[in-house]
Parts: C-alpha cells; sequence; structure tokens
C-alpha cells in the first residue's frame, strides 16, 4: 500500500523538490494538495529526496508559512443564484426597505472550504494529553537538542536517551513538570523546556439544522463555535438559544448562543471531545421587534421571559423612542390580526410576549415642543431655546452681528400656531424697532414660534449687484453659502412634511371656487424668474400654501394683494389688524411714481362678486398714520395703489448731424421738436433739412413685427409653390428664394417717420416728442444714387439738366429682369415719389430729381412665378437701406 501510494505521489513531489531547489515559492494550491497526503507518506517521500518536511509544509519564506497558518476555513456562504427570482427593471431601482433579519445568524453564515481547520490558540495548562499529541522538548544546559516525540497509542512518551513514561490523561501542566523533573534527574547538569506542537484531532458531528451537516476534523481544542464555524453556521430556521452537545448519548451540555452575543458569556462553549455529538435543534417561539430600538431583528424567545429580556435583546430603547404607546401585532383566530397598545414606560406594562409577535416601537415627533424657530436673512438660522419672557429681541440682538446686509429691516413676520391641528396665524413686526426695543415691535415669543426675515430684494441679480458693492470678505461669502444652504435644508423638510400632492389637491380644489386662490396659483406656476434665496416670493409661498390649507368654510383665507405702484405686487399673508401702510411695508414701499393722494381698496364681504366695494382714501394719510377713518385689511382685499397723473420717467431725445450742439437733451412731457431744436442752438449752414432723419422706438418696434408678418407670408409662400411644377430657367430658383427670406428677416429696422422740417419749423406741423426719439440732421448732398436693377449702381453727381432717365443710363441700363414700369424714387427726407408718363412720349422730369435722392429700379415680379410679395419685400429692402446708409454717414 505504501508502495501504490508512493508512486502516484512521486510526480507531486518531485514538482515540490525542484521549486524548492529553485528557490520559488509553491503556490498554495501544490502546498494544499501535498497536505492532504498521509503524514507518514509525506515523511517518507521527505527523506528519499533529502528535503526537509517542515520547509514544505511551511514554505519557504516565513511570509507564505504566515499566509498559509492563517488561510481561513471558513468562507463566505454562496447564494444560489439559480433559484433566485428575477427582478424587474422597476424592483432593480426600487428603493429597498429595510427587512427584519433573525438575530445572529449572519455571524456563523460561512461556507466551510476545509475539513480540517487550522488551530494556532495556546494550549492551556488545563489540556489532558492524549495519544496523537506531538510533545517538543527544548534541552539547553550541559548539552543543547531539541527533541519532538510523539505520544503512542499505549499514552507513552519516548524521549531519546531516557526511558519511555506513560504520560495519557494529564495535564499538560502535570506534563511539564514530570518531563522536567525526569531531564534534571537523568541527564545531569541538563534541563528542558516542555510544549505542544501539532495537536491530536478529533472527529465530532454536526447534526439538526446546521447549514452543513456532517462528521467534521478539528483540533482537539475546539469549542462549539468552532464546530459551528466548521459547518458554515445554521440554517434559517435553527435554533440559537438550545444546542445540545451529546457525548456517550447524553447530554451533557446545552448552549445558548444569545448568552455569548450579548452577554460575552462564554462559560457554556465547552471544549469538545471525539466523538461529540452538537446538535441543532429548530428554532423556537420568535417575537420581531422594530423601530426605535438599537438592535432591531427577530429574536427567539425561551418560555417565561419577560419585555424586559425582550428589550435587552434589541439593546434596549433609543432615546427618542416613543415607549408611551408601543403597538403589537399579534396573529389571530381566523384571517385576522389583533392589534394592542402597551405602555412600556411603566415598569409594568402588561405585555407578556407570545410567539408571532411583531412590536412596533416609533419614534418620537421630530418637532421641538419648547423651541423657536429663526429663518431667512439672518447669520444663525435655526431653533432656539424658549423660556416665559422671551422676545424677538432675544433672538435677533443687533443688526450687524445677527443679520445678513440684504436683510430687510421694516418687514419681518412672526408664525405662530393657534391650535392641535397646526393652523398659524401671522403677525408683522418692523425688525429695526424690534431690536431697538419698541415693545409694540419686539413681540413676546411663544413655543413653537417661527421668525421669518425677508430680503430687501426679489430678484437674484439684483441681490447679487448689491452684495458685489458691498464688498464682502471671504468669511461673509462663506457665511451667505453656509444660511442659504440650511434654507434649502428647511425647505426640503417642509415638503417633506406637507406633501405635495395634498397641497396641489387643495390648490385645485380653491381655484376653482375662488378667484384670488387663482391669482396664487398662477403667479406660483407661471412666474418662474429667477428670485433672490430670502426674498418674499420664496420664502412667503410655505406661508401661503399654509393659509390656504386652513381656509374653510368657517374660516375665510387669509390673504390681500397688493398692486400697481408699489416695489413688489403681490399676494401676501394678512397679519393681525393689518393695516394699509403694514401692506405697502410688505409690498417693498411705494415706487417713485405712486399717487399719494388717492388710493382704492377693493373688498367683496360675502366671497361673490355682486357686492364688491371699492373703497376710495388717502394714502398719504393712510401711510402718516391717521386711520381712524381707515379700515383694518380684510380677506382677499386688494389694494391698489395709482399713479401720479401724467407721470412719466425722464425722457430723453437725441440730436445729431448738423445741429449747433448735437447731443442727448431731457424733455418735458408734452415737448416739441422745435422746442429742442431752439435749445440745440438751432441748425449749421450745412444742415441739409431736406433730408433729415427722425426714428422712433415704438415705430421700429412696429416695423419688427411687421417684417416678421412678411417673412412669415413669405415663407409660406414658397413652400406651397415648391409642390407645384417646377418653375422655368427665367424664374428664380428655390435657394435663391429661401436666401432671399432669410436676408429680409435679418434686416434690421430703423423706425423712421418722415417730416418736413421746413414745415415743421414754419409752425405748419407740430411733431410731440417721445422718450427714445432721435433726429439726423445730414450735411448738404450734391449726389444721387442709383440702386435696384441696374448694371452699375453707383451715385452720380446732381445737375439740373439731368432727367432721370439718364440717371439710369448712366448707370449701365437696366437688366433684363427690371420692371421700368414701377421705377420710384426715394426722397432726401424719406418720401417716395413714382414718376408718371415714363416712355417714349415722357414729359421731362429733371425737376423732380433732388440732391440726395435715391432712383430705385424694382426687380420684375413675374420672373419669381408671380409672388404677390415680392414686390412690397424689394422695397422694404431698399428703404431700410437707403436709411441705414443715410444715418452711418452722418
Amino acid at each position: 500500500m505504501f508502495k501504490t501510494y508512493l508512486g502516484a505521489f512521486s510526480a507531486i513531489f518531485i514538482l515540490f523538490y525542484t521549486t524548492i531547489t529553485q528557490a520559488l515559492t509553491p503556490s498554495p494550491a501544490q502546498i494544499e494538495q501535498f497536505k492532504k497526503l498521509p503524514r507518514a507518506q509525506q515523511e517518507a517521500l521527505a527523506r528519499q529526496y533529502g528535503v526537509d518536511l517542515d520547509t514544505i509544509i511551511g514554505g519557504s519564506s516565513n511570509a507564505s508559512a504566515n499566509n498559509q497558518e492563517d488561510e481561513s476555513t471558513i468562507g463566505e456562504r454562496r447564494l444560489n443564484a439559480e433559484n433566485a427570482e428575477p427582478q424587474t427593471p422597476e424592483e432593480k431601482f426600487k428603493p429597498k426597505q429595510e427587512e427584519l433579519k433573525p438575530f445572529g445568524y449572519d455571524i456563523f453564515a460561512g461556507e466551510p472550504t476545509s475539513f480540517m481547520p487550522s488551530e494556532s490558540a495556546p494550549v492551556p495548562d488545563d489540556y489532558i494529553v492524549r495519544p496523537g499529541d506531538q510533545v517538543q522538548i527544548s534541552l539547553y544546559g550541559k548539552e543543547s537538542a531539541t527533541v519532538d516525540a510523539s505520544i503512542d497509542r499505549s499514552g507513552r512518551l519516548s524521549i531519546p536517551k531516557l526511558a519511555p513514561v506513560h504520560v495519557a490523561g494529564m495535564t499538560f501542566k502535570e506534563l511539564k513538570s514530570l518531563v522536567s523533573e525526569k531531564v534534571s534527574n537523568e541527564m545531569i547538569g541538563v534541563k528542558a523546556f516542555v510544549s505542544l506542537g501539532q495537536l491530536r484531532s478529533i472527529r465530532v458531528l454536526v447534526v439538526g439544522e446546521a447549514y452543513k451537516p456532517g462528521s467534521y476534523t478539528l483540533s482537539s481544542l475546539s469549542t462549539v463555535t468552532h464546530a459551528l464555524f466548521a459547518s458554515g453556521g445554521v440554517s434559517d430556521i435553527a435554533s440559537l438559544r438550545n444546542i445540545e452537545i451529546k457525548r456517550g448519548g447524553k447530554v451533557v451540555n446545552r448552549f445558548d448562543l444569545y448568552d455569548l452575543l450579548i452577554k460575552g458569556d462564554s462559560s457554556n462553549d465547552i471544549i469538545l471531545k471525539p466523538g461529540d455529538v452538537v446538535f441543532i435543534p429548530p428554532v423556537g417561539a420568535q417575537v420581531s421587534v422594530a423601530g426605535a430600538v438599537k438592535r432591531p431583528a427577530i429574536f427567539e424567545l425561551k418560555k417565561g421571559e419577560s419585555t424586559a429580556d425582550l428589550l435587552a435583546m434589541a439593546g434596549g430603547l433609543k432615546a427618542n423612542a416613543y415607549s408611551e404607546k408601543v403597538t403589537v401585532e399579534r396573529a389571530g383566530q381566523g384571517d385576522y390580526k389583533k392589534v394592542l397598545s402597551f405602555d412600556f414606560s411603566k415598569g409594568n406594562s402588561g405585555y407578556i410576549p407570545q410567539d408571532g409577535d411583531v412590536v412596533q416601537i416609533d419614534e418620537s415627533s421630530s418637532a421641538y415642543n419648547n423651541a423657536v424657530t429663526l429663518v431667512g436673512a439672518v447669520t444663525r438660522p435655526g431653533d432656539y431655546s424658549w423660556h416665559k419672557g422671551k422676545r424677538v429681541a432675544d433672538m435677533v440682538e443687533s443688526v450687524r452681528g445677527a443679520l445678513l446686509p440684504q436683510a430687510d429691516l421694516t418687514y419681518a413676520l412672526l408664525l405662530r400656531e393657534v391650535d392641535v391641528y397646526g393652523n398659524i396665524e401671522v403677525h408683522q413686526f418692523n425688525l429695526a424697532e424690534a431690536i431697538a426695543g419698541n415693545s409694540a415691535h419686539n413681540l413676546s415669543l411663544q413655543p413653537r414660534d417661527k421668525v421669518m426675515v425677508f430680503s430687501r430684494f426679489e430678484s437674484k441679480k439684483a441681490e447679487q449687484n448689491a452684495l458685489k458693492q458691498l464688498a464682502l470678505t471671504e468669511a461673509e461669502q462663506e457665511l451667505q453659502q453656509k444660511v442659504k444652504l440650511w434654507h434649502l435644508f428647511e425647505q426640503r423638510q417642509f415638503e417633506k412634511h406637507v406633501g405635495a400632492p395634498r397641497q396641489s389637491a387643495i390648490l385645485e380644489e380653491e381655484v376653482a371656487s375662488d378667484s384670488l386662490s387663482r391669482v396664487i396659483v398662477e403667479k406660483q406656476d407661471g412666474d418662474k424668474g429667477d428670485y433672490a434665496t430670502f426674498s418674499r416670493k420664496q420664502l412667503l409661498a410655505k406661508v401661503v400654501n399654509q393659509l390656504q390649507m386652513q381656509a374653510g368654510a368657517g374660516e375665510r383665507i387669509k390673504l390681500v394683494e397688493a398692486s400697481g405702484n408699489v416695489r413688489f405686487p403681490g399676494v401676501y399673508p394678512l397679519a393681525n389688524n393689518m393695516t394699509i401702510a403694514q401692506l405697502v411695508i410688505a409690498s417693498g414701499g411705494l415706487t417713485e411714481s405712486a399717487y399719494l393722494e388717492q388710493a382704492e381698496i377693493t373688498r367683496s364681504e360675502s366671497g361673490t362678486n355682486t357686492d364688491v366695494q371699492h373703497i376710495a382714501f388717502n394714502l398719504q394719510d393712510a401711510l402718516s398714520g391717521n386711520t381712524e377713518s381707515l379700515p383694518l385689511l380684510k380677506s382677499k382685499d386688494t389694494l391698489n395703489v395709482l399713479t401720479i397723473p401724467n407721470w412719466q420717467e425722464n425722457i430723453k431725445v437725441t440730436l445729431h448731424g448738423e445741429v449747433t450742439f448735437p447731443g442727448q437733451y431731457t424733455i418735458r412731457r408734452g415737448e416739441t421738436i422745435k422746442d429742442v431744436i431752439q435749445r440745440a442752438g438751432g441748425f449749421s449752414s450745412y444742415a441739409a433739412l431736406n433730408a433729415a432723419i427722425f426714428t422712433r422706438v415704438s415705430i421700429k418696434a412696429q416695423e419688427q413685427k411687421q417684417l416678421q408678418r412678411l417673412t412669415n407670408e413669405l415663407r409660406r409662400d414658397l413652400a406651397s409653390k415648391s409642390f407645384e411644377q417646377s418653375m422655368g430657367s427665367n424664374n428664380l430658383s428655390y435657394d435663391e428664394m429661401n436666401r432671399l427670406i432669410a436676408d429680409l428677416s435679418s434686416m434690421p429696422t430703423i423706425g423712421r417717420l418722415v417730416i418736413d422740417l421746413g414745415e415743421i419749423l414754419a409752425d405748419e406741423q407740430e411733431l410731440v416728442l417721445q422718450n427714445g426719439d432721435a433726429l439726423y440732421v445730414p450735411s448738404k448732398r450734391d449726389s444721387v444714387s442709383v440702386i435696384g436693377e441696374v448694371n452699375y449702381a453707383t451715385s452720380h453727381l446732381y445737375s439740373n439738366k439731368t432727367d432721370l432717365d439718364e440717371y439710369i443710363r448712366r448707370s449701365g441700363g437696366t437688366k433684363a429682369r427690371a420692371d421700368e414700369d414701377r421705377i420710384y424714387v426715394i426722397k432726401a427726407d424719406g418720401s417716395v415719389y413714382v414718376p408718371q408718363n415714363k416712355g417714349w412720349f415722357a414729359v421731362n422730369t429733371g425737376h423732380q430729381i433732388e440732391p440726395g435722392d435715391t432712383i430705385v429700379v424694382p426687380m420684375d415680379t413675374a420672373h419669381m412665378d408671380n409672388l404677390t410679395l415680392w414686390s412690397t419685400a424689394t422695397q422694404i429692402f431698399y428703404q431700410i437701406g437707403v436709411g441705414l446708409a443715410a444715418i452711418r454717414g452722418l
């Protein structure tokens, strides 16, 4: 038999020998394969090839030996992918919900990789030595040597030069004492150090609800937990609290793993002996504990365990646990469950755990009971402790230290809960007055109050420009970002608790029957401006939503609106005892154009259109505090601040060219062009009054609309023609017409108004100026231009002896596609003149051509398949081109 094994593994050993002689490290797989040979065969092969057996097993280096010694015999438990149900795409990306798992099962959830786990633990003194244990004896003194001796099957230990001694059944401590005494007595001058080398192996059975039940070879120092690890742990229905160790058919010990896992008590984790059976029974009664506990899981119960024991298994309650009302789901009779409630805050809750119970311990509310909140344009937003007598100034102590630079000192709100439903009432106050100690504004605070501080700016751009001018330090800029991030977090918390779907449903219901709510929703959904973080729009959105939700049949919506000449028109909360002056402050104050003598409040007492009232009042009296005759604001009131009659902003007009003092002039409303010309010192001697160009912003906008309309009509006409028969050779191609449309759409407009300066100066005409008007007065000209469908478009020196036809002949004559019947002249003042009776018998038209005129030879529209709008398009081209050329020539 030995020769058979020797022949079978010679090739393996030769490979090892070759590897070692070449100073290479054998792979872990090769070493593992060699170690599977019996010990006697390993020693025989080592002697045959003259190789140290310890070198082969231990490896060629210390690192290799350590890696092999520490190699885990328990791997990660593999999941059965074949039995796993395939997931849909929705299930893959759906948020995972935490499910309760049985406690302690994952501790031993492994996959055994070897039936001989390595043990390198120190040997205790009470270890019982038995046959198979290897004893290492180190001799020192008169002579030095190391002796490896094994306890044979008879229980004897044979030491060279000494008589054998029976040691089986002794403790390790007794063995050390015996060997040391024997060496000292029989070998004069020599002492011995005794240790144990390789320990004997034992074979135990792990049965029951083990992950892989079977027979396992373990070290003689192995305990019950080692056996559980070696078998890969326990199954999903195993009991951790009633593991039995049987020896000789009798139960010698019961092991409760909860004692080890929860209390750290390993007193029942006894050392196993050969032939022991570790039996794992099915799990007993189980109770699930979820919620605000430190260790939520499914726990196994023993008979007689109480609520305190169950909570101890769960690690106890969390600090935020709501123990006064604990819900227990219990299986009842039939198809229904029972739901029970217990007070765990008392010593005797009355709850007795039963199999299948699900204990749910909720968390306490995250809302503060004795706290007030500060939000908005402040340096330290958040929750503050409340005490009796606390006021706004105690939270906002100073303007510079507690507020951001953009904070509005005139408008702040205090939101106060008025009932258990969370409904609020609004108080408005002046923040600067509150900091100064004015008792009318330094409001007394109550628990759960919320103070809101707004920015002076609505748009983000305006706020950023203002902050740039302040030249904030790096620390101040960082503080701005921190406060904005906190505000965004607080906004998400609000949306999370209130719920967007619920808000949306309530708003839709309000819109169906309430005109003011419709205004609010339209403003919220349609007005998507880039607002500042702490603007009224941003901060008041939540407050407006809350006031809308709490409005009902017995409670009118507490909102008012400001419109007209206020800085920030919109919808605002109706504060307690709110006056007109407070609404003006809430809307940012009045604009420069506000009319102080009269304003009006629109009010509907019953909410219908039949009893709408318009209350006129003196706005100056309302702002100065004279409110004896003025009523307080009510639900859905609308304040309309009128504009000063004949109000206008600064109107500016511009004079260019041949005027004595060209430049920009500010005028009053109703002032004429003649008045401004007189202020500018009149014209120079070189001014060509008949060629003056007057432009107006409103006309320019009108021309742009007309040009766009014309372009769209041309494009539609061209598209319809593209489906007809292809055009002849004498017509424009599709690409040419498309380019012409593109040129037309990109053509700039100047907004020219044709005027006759001579008649204006002679008071025969009057031109009242508007903001943005401009007058261009060119120098006198002595040329006539010819453009359009001529062979050479150019300008000619004016001569009173030269007529229209002569100017055209001097430009090379007309092209083939020119429309000679529609030639026209653009006069220097912008008017258009169409000569009559052109032909062989035409009269002389030379007197009709003047310096600065432009002769236009249009295109024959017949070459474009009778597109009726082309003639209009070409006229626009020419007229705009002439006007632009005249302005650029100044």
